[in-house]
């Protein structure tokens, strides 16, 4: 497997490579964020370890052009941010995972190898369906180009169902995923909320499949 880490403490950079590589990894480093940025792109690596405060370009902004461009290398994001919105921030800009510094090493190998197990399936960290999109880390919908408000409980269906374009989704499912299972919900809750979104987004934006449930048109 071949590794790239992004650290701009050389000293850092070091250990990680030579920790790394006796784990049987191959490990390129870049010092700082436009080099690493290029070699994620070009590399053809299976993972990226990723600073945040990097000169020249941040780890956020690295990950986000990264995702921008649907590159979707697991990238674990390693920084001394240790805030619960600094970890946040990355996540809902792509990442795959955070780890705080300092850090267990064992514990860093064992996230890397989850990672790996993983591969890069598609995980954009804004999604799009046709003219709607739906950026997750600002909580923003726009159709066409225009922003839609949506209560919660709207955004969390729509949500759901961009996730799956173009298949058949049960309300049973839409029950369990969008709902609270702790509180009784109404059996026509999901028909009532598919109305809304309608309503909001337009009818042929959201299909019935007689006995089936619904499917958010792709196209």
């Amino acid at each position: 497997m071949r590794l790239l880490v992004v650290e701009d403490e050389i000293r850092m950079a070091g250990a990680l490579q030579r920790g790394l590589q006796a784990e049987g990894f191959a490990v390129d480093v870049a010092g700082d964020g436009p080099t690493g940025l290029e070699l994620a792109r070009h590399g053809g690596y299976d993972a990226v370890i990723l600073d945040i405060m990097l000169p020249g370009l941040s780890g956020y902004r690295v990950v986000s052009a990264l995702r921008a461009e649907k590159n979707w290398v697991p990238v674990l994001m390693l920084s001394a941010k240790d805030g619960e919105y600094d970890q946040a921030d990355g996540l809902d800009c792509g990442a795959d995972d955070y780890l705080t510094k300092p850090f267990s090493y064992v514990v860093l190998v064992a996230r890397l190898r989850a990672l790996l197990r993983r591969g890069a399936p598609e995980r954009p960290s804004v999604l799009t369906v046709g003219e709607l999109t739906l950026d997750p880390a600002r909580r923003r919908v726009t159709s066409g180009g225009e922003e839609i408000v949506l209560t919660a409980r709207e955004y969390a269906l729509l949500e759901y169902l961009m996730r799956r374009p173009g298949q058949v989704v049960s309300k049973t499912e839409l029950l369990d995923h969008v709902w609270d299972a702790s509180i009784d919900t109404a059996p026509n809750a999901v028909e009532v909320y598919v109305g809304y979104l309608r309503r909001k987004l337009g009818r042929d934006v959201l299909e019935t499949v007689r006995g089936a449930g619904y499917r958010l048109r792709s196209a």
